[in-house]
């Protein structure tokens, strides 16, 4: 009698994901990146300024559109259950896991993230978002017997947690119809990571570690 829940996580990862198609072909939720350069100077030597030994920092994620759903409605147990209906947390953005690729050493939450690539989730709380980085390695497609990965959200657990750290919400004056995660008051020391949808934005600060 286990193969209901089985086949239920499965359609559910098929509508949300990146087999879900809107009419005339289109993917659902486009997927999109954000990325940022840190460190590098620009070389006026030349007939051209050239920006060089930047090292980037990047999200890649999976951009759904709102479609006139109350996102983040909800109270207890049920908030966040139009974005996030039935895995431990969210993707933070649709198909596969949303995944940081960093070329510099961040600090986020006081703790040291080193170069390389991990996924990220948000732990939805009626106004309580905490940001998840995770070493948890991403699926390109669903496939529930990998244990060893994730497909957006679905068989996450927290022992490959980096760093859990609060974010802070804001209410925008306008509505952002698409998700986005954005960088934002970037400068050589740090800045803010922010995703974007509606009319809340929540982000967290991060600096450049030596």
């Amino acid at each position: 009698m286990a193969v209901r829940p089985v086949i239920a996580t499965v359609v559910a990862a098929i509508a949300f994901g990146s087999m879900a198609l809107a009419q005339g072909g289109r993917p659902l939720s486009p997927a999109g990146s954000s990325a940022t350069q840190v460190g590098g100077k620009y070389d006026t030597s030349g007939a051209e300024p050239v920006y060089r030994n930047g090292k980037w920092i990047e999200i890649t994620y999976g951009r759904p559109i709102r479609r006139g759903r109350n996102l983040f409605g909800g109270s207890g147990a049920d908030y966040g259950k139009t974005v996030n209906p039935d895995a431990p947390v969210w993707r933070a953005g649709a198909n596969e896991s949303t995944q940081l690729k960093t070329e510099a050493p961040l600090v986020i939450n006081g703790k040291t993230i080193a170069p390389g690539t991990y996924t990220m989730f948000i732990d939805l709380k009626p106004n309580n978002w905490t940001l998840i980085v995770s070493t948890w390695p991403a699926q390109k497609d669903f496939n529930p017997d990998d244990k060893t990965a994730v497909f957006g959200a679905y068989g996450y657990t927290p022992a490959k947690d980096v760093v859990r750290a609060p974010m802070k919400l804001d209410v925008l004056p306008h509505s952002h119809d698409q998700l986005s995660w954005e960088f934002l008051d970037v400068t050589d020391a740090g800045g803010t990571i922010a995703l974007i949808w509606e009319k809340t934005m929540a982000s967290v600060a991060f600096k450049v570690a030596p």
